[in-house]
């Protein structure tokens, strides 16, 4: 398969979405009001993205959002480039665990080592045993969690751990809020394990925890295609010249739908592109949309690296990260019972200065009404800000309950969280960025 190819279902959601982002960005680009964080405006925006369908970089969904993100960007006055860069792929055409007649999904962890066409024929032993697991299919169950990347000490050290023991293929069990398989971020340049690694979700996960503690013979089969294509980040500038720049970033890829995960930064990213041209009229504006999150901020420092202004011409930076704004469940045994309420698993970061000012004004939005000093440790994207030397700056992060799943998609975000957390950021700005008129 052409790794550039357009499945069916990504091409109508991408076909669907289209009449909905064209509306609401002429609608924004002409208005004058607030109109941009009304509830509706932002959740249709949301809506447009999460239909687009699966976000890995480079592939049909992000090239959908990266175009629609340039479009809206140039609506509301933007110049607009794009960065590109290499990226790897995977698509796993084939990956199961068979056990005598009973054949157990899973789901292959990029960057994938396959076992070729005949499998690979092990017995399945569990790595608690901390025994010597050579020639095995070793099974990791991690701890409970909402799991987001491989080079997290709680899943890195146990997968070299297994290796280290000898195992001729690793199963992650994810274990998570869900159930489902949770992919997990991964360094571009390399995989994970020289041996097949595989992730297995929870739901399905008891028959074969039961034959690894019995050593039962398995047989493993992970095959796929693979390769590397092009990704791009979307920038745009409004330049004023002589003026300090506000710099306002959000990555848009990821392993799933990322409905949750990025749709909520997309949707403030935009209402914001269209409403600070005319509030900031003094400064230079850049906005970021990047690509490349899932390999561990890989767009994000092609971003910092070659595009982002120099931090001593800098006014600020707000970055916009995974969930943003989700909404929240109860968890009951086997299900999730969603909320109206935003998830509290979010965490807003704010250079020293703005700590105070940042709790006033999210005060009593679950989860950002404590803003934190980034000093005291930030994540993700904005850990590359601040690396940067980007002294003044704002973060919002976290991880919803879907996060990484394939059960991220549009129910996972109601409206009135979206619009206080988009206000929120709308009066931030306002509040701390000197602007004379």
């Amino acid at each position: 398969m052409n790794p550039h190819s357009t499945d069916r279902r990504t091409l109508l959601k991408a076909g669907l979405a289209a009449p909905i982002a064209i509306q609401a960005s002429s609608a924004a680009a002409v208005s004058g009001d607030m109109a941009m964080f009304e509830p509706e405006r932002l959740f249709a925006d949301l809506k447009s993205y999460a239909e687009a369908g699966n976000k890995q970089s480079g592939g049909a969904g992000d090239r959908w959002t990266a175009d629609w993100a340039a479009k809206r960007l140039a609506a509301a006055g933007f110049a607009v480039e794009r960065q590109g860069f290499d990226v790897p792929w995977f698509e796993a055409t084939l990956s199961e665990l068979a056990l005598e007649d009973l054949k157990v999904p899973l789901v292959a962890q990029p960057l994938a080592v396959e076992t070729g066409e005949a499998g690979l024929d092990a017995p399945l032993r569990l790595a608690e045993t901390f025994e010597r697991l050579d020639g095995a299919i070793a099974i990791v169950r991690l701890p409970y969690r909402r799991w987001s990347s491989l080079t997290d000490r709680a899943a890195r050290e146990p997968l070299a751990d297994a290796l280290a023991r000898g195992a001729s293929a690793v199963i992650l069990v994810t274990t998570g809020p869900t159930g489902e398989a949770l992919l997990l971020n991964t360094p571009a340049d390399r995989p994970a394990s020289d041996m097949p690694l595989a992730l297995l979700a929870p739901r399905l996960a008891t028959p074969v925890i039961e034959a690894a503690r019995h050593s039962r013979p398995a047989r493993l089969t992970l095959l796929g295609r693979n390769g590397t294509r092009k990704a791009e980040n979307i920038i745009g500038r409004r330049v004023r010249a002589g003026r300090p720049w506000l710099v306002v970033s959000t990555p848009r890829s990821g392993w799933t739908d990322c409905a949750g995960e990025r749709g909520p930064g997309i949707a403030i990213w935009l209402a914001l592109a269209d409403w600070m041209p005319r509030v900031f009229a003094q400064h230079s504006l850049l906005f970021v949309c990047n690509s490349g999150h899932e390999y561990e901020n890989l767009g994000a420092s092609h971003i910092v690296k070659d595009i982002g202004p120099p931090p001593s011409e800098t006014a600020f930076w707000l970055h916009l990260g995974a969930n943003a704004a989700a909404r929240d469940y109860q968890e009951m045994p086997g299900r999730l019972l969603p909320l109206p309420s935003a998830d509290p698993y979010r965490f807003l970061m704010t250079s020293p200065e703005l700590v105070e000012r940042a709790r006033q004004i999210f005060d009593g939005q679950p989860g950002i009404e404590m803003a934190y000093p980034s000093s005291e440790g930030a994540a993700g994207e904005l850990s590359e800000v601040i690396k940067a030397g980007y002294t003044r700056h704002a973060g919002i992060f976290g991880a919803h309950r879907h996060h990484h799943a394939a059960t991220d998609i549009l129910s996972t975000v109601v409206p009135e969280p979206l619009a206080a957390t988009a206000r929120g950021f709308c009066d931030l700005l306002s509040a701390i960025v000197p602007n004379p008129r």
